[in-house]
């Protein structure tokens, strides 16, 4: 296996390019934020960022943790990549990563100074520091389950190399400056009701009820529908609006939208 490092300091843009890297090196793996990264599926892993304090964040990223790391070293095996890139902050920072996964020594070092200008750099690190925003390198959808509930949208990005749209993921962990944040119960069901009652053929929403999981939350809902309406209709346009607007509003991971009909009414005209 081929080992390379990819260096930069913290929020200098080393996620945002790391695609290209591999690309350009004819690289298989990524290894970044305690993710295994094939091309842009997660095919192990859970995000550092998902822990709660910054410093928990870096034991996750260089798998100080056993559960970690030995789940990790598994998926190595099964997926036998030919060449890996390393993420790190420094040259002890992925050589540790590197040790504590097993790994052959890292080949080759390439520093974010080598394919970004001071100018790149400095932008980067002062979205970091203002906005408290991190990339992930792959798809929303791929990682949307461990930040069910964060900052999160998809950054869609043209690589000219392959021709073809790559897609990374902008959060904002719980351990930025800006503090955590949490959404209410409370406010799931207004949003829900609000737009419940504006769907053609709602007449009513009877009660809704909020399940939280530790990866999203599960919704029940009890309607009324005008008499006249196609129930089966109306109800998958009601759960896909509900799963729209709170994906976008609130960035939760919907595991599920169940609707129960209640009750037909009838217009007494």
């Amino acid at each position: 296996m081929k080992v390379y490092a990819f260096v930069g300091v913290s929020g200098s843009g080393k996620s945002h390019h790391s695609q290209n890297v591999a690309y350009e090196n004819g690289i298989d793996y990524i290894i970044d934020d305690a993710l295994l990264i094939k091309g842009t599926k997660v095919v192990a892993g859970k995000s550092a960022k998902t822990e709660p304090t910054k410093i928990g964040s870096v034991k996750a990223a260089i798998f100080t943790d056993d559960d970690r790391r030995n789940a990790m070293i598994r998926a190595l095996k099964a997926e036998k990549p030919e060449s890996i890139m390393i993420l790190g902050t420094s040259d002890e920072m992925v050589a540790k990563i590197a040790e504590n996964l097993e790994l052959p020594e890292i080949q080759k070092t390439i520093y974010i100074e080598d394919i970004s200008t001071p100018e790149q750099i400095e932008q980067a690190r002062k979205i970091r520091k203002e906005q408290g925003k991190h990339v992930v390198p792959v798809p929303t959808f791929e990682i949307k389950e461990q930040f069910s509930g964060y900052l999160l949208d998809p950054l869609k990005m043209f690589e000219k190399q392959d021709k073809v749209y790559r897609e990374k993921s902008v959060i904002r962990p719980t351990f930025s400056y800006l503090g955590k944040f949490t959404i209410s119960d409370k406010v799931l069901k207004e949003i829900i009701q609000y737009e419940g009652i504006k769907t053609e053929g709602i007449t009513k929403l009877v009660k809704i009820d909020v399940d939280e999981y530790e990866d999203g939350v599960k919704i029940k809902l009890y309607v009324n529908i005008k008499f006249g309406y196609n129930i089966p209709k109306v109800t998958k346009e009601l759960q896909a609006i509900i799963a729209r607007e709170l994906d976008y509003m609130t960035g939760i991971n919907i595991l599920a939208i169940d609707i129960f009909v209640k009750g037909i009414d009838i217009d007494k005209k």
